[in-house]
This record gives structure tokens, sequence and C-alpha cells, in this order.
């Protein structure tokens, strides 16, 4: 049987990308939750609670990730799906929505109808965009490439539609 995740050790690192700061925090199956790029190390640390609260210091256990998502901050066409999520908190749907919303290709976007779809209720355009909302695995869970039916862009957390807008026209132009 699986070990839940209050029974597992968390760790955590913060390092600076070419577009700010970044903090994970994750456990044995993965990353559970990673901020936006934000201005400094404690913003970005803010929005990886209350998981970073029970954590460990070990930059050590995020080698790879580090280098991966400081690779796709300095625009380098890089896949941050190779890095593993932890998605056992969230529920059927949204993590069905996550997985699907990890298979959009860097550069392109699909709909929120799209998303529900692939989630599985093809009827719950307005759940997906809440699995979206709830997004704790920013950049490895690429919401910023969802947007409205209409193509226009929507609700984004940390520094809000300028960033979704800036990733978005940063992965088109690799």
């Amino acid at each position: 049987m699986a070990k839940s995740r209050s029974d597992e050790q968390l760790t955590y690192d913060v390092f600076d990308t070419d577009m700010g700061w970044v903090a994970i925090v994750g456990g044995d199956q993965g990353i559970v939750r990673a901020s936006l790029p934000e201005a400094t190390p404690e913003t970005a640390l803010d929005f990886v609670q209350p998981e970073v609260s029970m954590a460990i210091h070990s930059p050590d256990e995020y080698v790879d990730a580090r280098m991966l998502i400081a690779a796709y901050c300095a625009g380098e066409a890089v896949d941050l799906t190779n890095i593993p999520i932890d998605t056992r908190d969230a529920t059927p749907f949204t993590r069905n929505a996550w997985e699907a919303c990890r298979s959009i290709p860097a550069g392109e976007t699909r709909s929120y109808g799209w998303l529900a779809e692939q989630a599985g209720n093809v009827k719950a355009a307005r759940g997906a965009g809440q699995a979206m909302a709830r997004n704790k695995l920013a950049l490895l869970v690429p919401c910023h490439r969802v947007v409205s039916s209409t193509g226009a862009l929507h609700g984004f957390g940390g520094a809000g539609l300028p960033l979704k807008s800036r990733l978005l026209g940063m992965e088109a132009n690799r």
C-alpha cells in the first residue's frame, strides 16, 4: 500500500532564475508544490505554504528539477514534464485536468472546454477552470497554456495576466 504524504518527510529548495525566485517542495513521489517566479525568495516560499512549513531545506534533492526550471525561465526549450509531480491529494477530476494540462505542447494553448473533455467531463469547463485556479504546481502544470474558448487570457496567480502572457510569448518564440 502506498504511504500517505503525512508519513513522508518533505524537502524544499528555493532558487533564483532569470524570471525570479522559484520555490519547490517535494516528497518521495515528486514535487507537491511549486511557486511561479517571484521577486524575492521569501515571496516564493510564501506561495508553497503550508507544505514548506513541514519541510527540510535540501537543495541536493532537486538538482535536476532546479536545472530544468532555471533553463525554462531562461527561455530554453526544455520539457518540464520530466519532473515528477505528486498529485495524490487532488480529486480525480483535478488530477486528470492537471495531467491533461501537462500534455499541452509549449507555445500552444487549449481551452477550458478542451481541458474538461480531457479530464473526463465535457460539460465541466468551469470545473477545469477551478482545477487550474487550484494548481499548486506552477510551471510544472502549465496552466498558463489554458485560455478561454475565444483565446482570451483569464485568471492567473502570482504576477497575473502579464506573466501568463510573458510565458506564452516566451514559449512561442523558441
